[in-house]
């Protein structure tokens, strides 16, 4: 496909053969990434879309910023797919809401709770958002290999960041509508790890297309003690992410 896809602004030639896509959701986070690649360069830059090509030994990899939510994380997918793309790690940030997982540490999402929208557009809510084993197991012994602490399990993605994650921090001082109300503590005594905003949109879609995807988040809180991160926690658990799935790629 020579084309350009309509909103990554790319074609199936600029991607040069690559098969494997990185979806951060920060645009800012996309040549933190590259810079674990040889030869990045950038090849687009479109509205939410920022993105760069390098390579894995002789292997090209894309890596696809995709912004906030899952329509446009739908969108990004799609195109990619479109050009040739069949294997999609999301790295992105969470914060737990069980007690035991500490800031800094890792989450490796083998499912998601479709709490979003965009992924009810592409499969009926009976369908599982599930990651491709393979490509968990390989970020597990990614994180093993980096010394990283992680934890594998499932994830809850949420449309909205305040309320539809029953934050406090919000304008309306928490106030959230009966279904949401008592969210965190739903999902805790259903062994939830945390929330997010894409997992969902990221495994429905892949899976009911016949292709992989997973996602590494770097835990930025634990919902238990605060709502907003402090400190270095968030350039720790980047480049911490980051490494363990460029070095999943290696292998898998």
């Amino acid at each position: 496909m020579n084309k350009k896809a309509f909103h990554l602004g790319v074609s199936s030639a600029e991607l040069a053969g690559a098969d494997t896509a990185i979806l951060p959701g920060d645009p800012g986070r996309v040549p933190k990434i590259a810079a674990y690649l040889s030869n990045a360069k950038k090849i687009a830059y479109h509205r939410e879309f920022h993105i760069m090509l390098g390579y894995l030994g002789e292997k090209a990899i894309v890596i696809c910023s995709t912004g906030i939510g899952g329509p446009s994380t739908a969108i990004a997918i799609e195109e990619l797919a479109m050009l040739g793309v069949k294997k999609f790690l999301r790295i992105g940030t969470t914060g737990a809401i069980q007690p035991y997982i500490k800031p800094g540490e890792l989450i490796i999402s083998t499912g998601a709770v479709r709490m979003d929208g965009a992924s009810h557009h592409i499969a009926p809510t009976e369908f599982p958002a599930v990651a491709d084993y393979r490509m968990v197991e390989s970020l597990v012994q990614a994180a093993k290999a980096e010394s990283i602490n992680y934890h594998t399990g499932v994830t809850a993605s949420s449309d909205t960041f305040y309320q539809g994650q029953n934050r406090k921090d919000s304008y309306r001082n928490g106030f959230v509508i009966k279904q949401f109300k008592e969210k965190i503590s739903e999902l805790e005594n259903l062994n939830v790890l945390s929330f997010e905003m894409e997992a969902a949109t990221v495994l429905t879609q892949t899976a009911a297309y016949g292709l992989r995807g997973a996602c590494i988040l770097g835990v930025l809180i634990n919902r238990h003690d605060k709502e907003t991160p402090e400190g270095k926690v968030l350039d720790d658990v980047q480049q911490d992410s980051i490494a363990v799935a460029i070095r999943s790629l290696s292998t898998y």
